[in-house]
């Protein structure tokens, strides 16, 4: 089964001072399965690699093999299509913008989201979509 991939759970993968079960367990089934992420997962996790070389976490080269990596994942871009959806979980579950948008491709492909936001896990489970388990 396809499983809805947030930026939090990638950024384990980047960072090799990082660890968490469900990045393990989000990894190991990218062999078998569908990743379902956002537009905005693409400019994240690019972000988040351009910030973690300032902090001097990783290298350049180790971006470079993140991304080589990364692609080769089954990782497949949903685009959103559902604006008014998206701002009304980000007010009803407060929130951020970006994170309800995880929330609503989850809902609407009623796919499980695999995320280690707190906020965004309690959300999703209010609003009855399954975590990646």
């Amino acid at each position: 089964m396809a499983f809805v991939l947030d930026t939090s759970v990638t950024a384990v993968w980047a960072l090799s001072d990082e660890s968490s079960p469900l990045a393990d367990l989000a990894q190991s089934r990218l062999k078998d399965e569908v990743a379902v992420v956002p537009p905005l997962w693409w400019y994240e996790v690019r972000n988040l690699l351009i910030v973690s070389e300032r902090r001097q976490r990783i290298t350049i080269e180790d971006t470079a093999l993140f991304l080589e990596l990364l692609s080769s994942y089954p990782i497949q871009v949903n685009p959103l299509e559902d604006e008014l959806l998206t701002f009304r979980l980000a007010r009803q579950y407060r929130l951020s913008f970006y994170d309800a948008v995880y929330l609503t491709v989850a809902l609407r492909e009623g796919l499980p989201l695999a995320t280690l936001d707190k906020n965004l896990q309690a959300a999703a489970l209010a609003a009855g979509v399954p975590l990646l388990a």
